[in-house]
């Protein structure tokens, strides 16, 4: 459940004149069309009151307060910045309070490790003495956290994983012992789980506080990937463990220690090795712990509940696919009834709700219907109420709902159409709404459970004036079907002064992987803008999503399985080929801009389509899938021994031959998700086809490619190209 909401806000205060153009400094380094937001609203226990910092407007002291939901006053400042000295340093003010709220944990000097993880000097900040403890002066700690009752704190360290007793001395209780770098990790995911699992944090204190369960990853057989530091007079290497498709993973262990008997038990998870563990969740019962177990093709996905005593399990639920589970949507949430769980699955073929008993029978589906559960809030036990998110009007819209348990009484909780998402009160009495769409930016205000605005929060109308002053135009949604009668959805922003008569060239943006979507009905944001300036400039852009993009069931998104690229460059092809039929497009000035795996899908069909598209910008793109990870690559096409056809009929590499028209690839020498090690070995194809292209590398950039003037230097370098190009 979702109960992160505080206030305040990004924006500049620089207005437009009227019809200006919209500019790469306006939009990289003025940043003035940043939308404000709301965040950092942390749900009080009561659900009634939030903690957020805010500064005090007659004396400029920033403080935590506690205010209340229903009208924002203030009930009382928790703590101040002034009380923040720790051996002459300021420590940052924190939001993220200890279960009884006596006690605030703060992160200072964060550094990123990976996309989700990152490492600080942790500090704990006790309200009412005023005491400051640092967590441990041995070395920056990741992912600490408080015990339920506050005595505690939990953490990793150099692999190994401890509890720091915040009541006993402050005695450092090391877990694990047996970590170390490129071989062993406790508590902390490995790079290909982080990435592809979407979690890095990988312990988790039972309710009682009394047990730790924890993943132990065991990377020793892991191929080695070595990427090449360019920041020093001699360049280093960076090495870590980075399993690709077909080659081994982690070996991963559950394992579940006892602060009382100061004891570990290994949790039977099978004999099974090349497997996956997803997931693992604690029941309300702190002795029994429910764990995911998914085989490496990730079409069967077990559920176990396991003692935490004697490490015993067994198989309560099972569910299997045809092609994949798509283990992303998966929501498990067990009720305080300590009888059933509801989560998501797409087992009647669109993504649903479903309520379950412990042994992992079907009790109820909650929602059906030919759409899509996007989120699944929570449940609020007392009311019997699930709320949830949905594209039920649209694939391309969202909305807001509430549901009994048992099926009943669905209600839409917000009014307007667009993407609306909700961020809930720890009891579900309030949410915090966000609503936007293509064209009109984040309109936020505060509803109680029943979708009655209590309050504005946030309604952007300085962004909106200053938008106004620009030369822009809307963006139109359309769909169209293709010549093998399947219905695709896209976006179009056409020029400003558009007319009808004329003909333009047109960039077709494209993402286009496994259950994304970029033809959706929400603000856009930075990137959004640069396709405005490019409107500007007498260029149309646009979008459509392809076969096996999300949000249209399962069938629609799994389409591609084992043969991923095919059906998404055919798509791409005939979008291109229906955009050349409009009466205001210039058929022969079309071209395609992609990142990651749309960088994947711009160098395919600049190659396969070389008689569609004029130009193509590719940005850190996948030229061949076995150079990818195994859980993500492995799910939509199984190893390379098993589907080499699959891997190599829609590998860009192979088609270099076929390049026609202007080509520019980009990436940056960092990549540790999608190495530089794709961008040379296509670079070297087109070499050996002797087809002329241009490239641009970022040294020690990663996959994001930014900081400093990167993004100012990226998107003028792609500007140009585009202009000069098409």
């Amino acid at each position: 459940m979702k109960k992160l909401l505080l206030l305040l806000l990004i924006s500049g205060n620089v207005f437009a004149q009227t019809s200006q153009n919209i500019t790469l400094e306006d939009i990289f380094k003025k940043n003035i069309f940043a939308q404000r937001s709301v965040y950092g609203l942390n749900s009080m226990k009561d659900g009634k009151s939030f903690a957020s910092i805010q500064r005090d407007p007659q004396t400029g002291k920033i403080f935590v307060a506690k205010s209340n939901f229903s009208d924002g006053t203030l009930n009382k400042a928790l703590y101040f910045q002034d009380n923040l000295i720790y051996n002459g340093d300021t420590l940052e003010l924190s939001t993220d309070f200890s279960g009884d709220e006596k006690k605030a944990l703060i992160a200072q000097d964060e550094e990123p490790i990976y996309r989700h993880s990152t490492k600080a000097n942790y500090y704990v900040y006790e309200l009412e003495s005023k005491k400051i403890i640092k967590v441990s002066s041995k070395g920056k700690q990741s992912f600490a956290s408080f015990s339920p009752d506050g005595s505690k704190i939990a953490f990793v360290r150099d692999n190994n994983l401890f509890v720091k007793d915040l009541e006993n001395d402050l005695r450092e209780i090391q877990i694990t012992n047996d970590g170390s770098f490129n071989r062993i990790i406790n508590g902390q995911s490995d790079w290909v789980y982080e990435e592809e699992f979407a979690f890095a944090k990988a312990f988790f204190w039972s309710p009682d506080g009394q047990n730790i369960a924890y993943y132990k990853f065991d990377e020793s057989l892991v191929p080695e990937y070595s990427m090449t530091v360019f920041d020093k007079l001699y360049p280093t290497e960076y090495k870590y463990k980075y399993p690709k498709a077909g080659e081994k993973n982690s070996v991963v262990s559950i394992h579940v220690y006892s602060l009382a008997q100061q004891t570990t038990v290994k949790v039977d998870i099978g004999a099974e090795t090349d497997q996956y563990i997803p997931r693992i969740r604690w029941t309300n019962s702190s002795s029994v712990l429910c764990v995911l177990r998914m085989n490496r093709h990730q079409n069967k996905l077990e559920y176990l509940l396991a003692d935490a005593a004697s490490g015993k399990s067994r198989v309560i639920l099972t569910e299997t696919d045809k092609y994949y589970i798509d283990i992303e949507k998966e929501q498990l949430t067990f009720l305080q009834n300590g009888k059933q769980f509801i989560n998501v699955s797409e087992r009647d073929g669109f993504n649903h709700i479903y309520l379950y008993d412990l042994n992992g029978k079907v009790v109820k589906q909650i929602t059906k219907g030919n759409w899509e559960v996007t989120e699944l809030y929570g449940v609020d036990e007392q009311t019997q109420t699930v709320f949830f998110q949905s594209a039920e009007s649209s694939p391309s819209q969202r909305d807001i709902f509430s549901i009994k348990l048992n099926g009943t009484g669905k209600k839409r909780l917000n009014d307007q159409a667009g993407t609306n998402n909700a961020t809930f009160s720890a009891d579900f009495s309030y949410f915090i709404l966000n609503h936007s769409t293509a064209n009109q930016p984040a309109y936020i205000t505060l509803n109680d459970r029943s979708g009655k605005t209590v309050r504005l929060l946030e309604d952007n109308a300085t962004l909106k004036t200053r938008l106004a002053g620009f030369k822009t135009t809307p963006t139109e949604f359309f769909s169209f079907k293709t010549s093998t009668g399947v219905s695709l959805n896209g976006w179009m922003i056409k020029p400003a002064n558009f007319d009808p008569q004329k003909k333009y060239p047109v960039l077709m943006f494209v993402y286009g992987g496994p259950g994304s979507q970029s033809v959706a009905d929400a603000w856009g944001g930075t990137r959004n803008k640069w396709y405005n300036m490019l409107a500007q400039q007498g260029y149309i852009v646009a979008c459509v999503d392809n076969r096996g993009t999300g949000f249209r069931g399962a069938e629609f998104k799994k389409m591609t399985y084992k043969n991923l690229g095919k059906y998404e460059t055919e798509d791409q092809i005939e979008a291109a080929k229906w955009l050349g039929r409009q009466s205001f497009v210039d058929p022969g000035r079309i071209g395609m801009f992609g990142w990651s795996y749309g960088g994947y899908m711009s160098s395919l069909c600049i190659t396969k389509g070389a008689d569609v598209f004029k130009m193509a910008i590719a940005v850190a793109p996948v030229t061949n899938w076995r150079f990818y990870d195994t859980i993500y690559t492995e799910r939509y096409l199984q190893t390379p021994q098993e589907n080499a056809a699959g891997y190599d009929d829609n590998s860009p590499v192979n088609f270099a031959h076929l390049l026609k028209g202007k080509f520019l690839l980009i990436h940056g020498t960092g990549d540790d998700n999608v190495h530089f090690q794709n961008s040379v070995v296509l670079s070297e194809a087109l070499i050996q086809a002797n087809k002329p292209f241009e490239q641009a590398y970022y040294p020690d950039k990663n996959h994001g490619i930014y900081g400093g003037e990167t993004s100012m230097h990226l998107y003028s370098k792609m500007t140009d190209f585009i202009i000069d190009n098409l």
